[in-house]
């Protein structure tokens, strides 16, 4: 069904959508308001109202996210040692795959990261 290398592939596009879906939910708008551009972000918001509508569940949003990115991090560690395959062509397209997919679960920890910061965070220090 999955080998190693789809999974690894299928976790790290879903960690970086739902991390990406932290950042637009909660962190933008909290950027937004705190770099002084309310009127960016009430045009937005009038332009994709269902922005605030997800807002009430950043709390949900973000445990998931947070399972999302952990599991993709775990099924990338346990299988940094599998073997790739034998053909040179196969081989060559299985270590690109890899690089690609820790490339995208640290791009994805950043983005949640500062989604964090920015929703439950960014207020008691700025």
């Amino acid at each position: 069904m999955f080998n190693n290398a789809n999974k690894q592939a299928l976790f790290s596009i879903l960690s970086l959508f739902t991390s990406i879906g932290t950042l637009l939910c909660c962190a933008l708008p909290a950027l937004l308001v705190t770099l002084g551009m309310g009127a960016v972000l009430a045009g937005l918001i009038s332009m994709s109202p269902w922005i605030t509508n997800i807002s009430n569940y950043k709390n949900y949003i973000f445990i998931i996210a947070g399972i999302m990115l952990a599991l993709s991090i775990l099924i990338l560690w346990l299988n940094r040692n599998a073997p790739c395959p034998i053909d040179p062509i196969q081989a060559k397209a299985c270590t690109k795959l890899r690089k690609i997919s820790l490339y995208s679960i640290i791009f994805s920890t950043l983005i949640y990261l500062i989604g964090v910061f920015f929703t439950f965070f960014a207020a008691d220090f700025l």
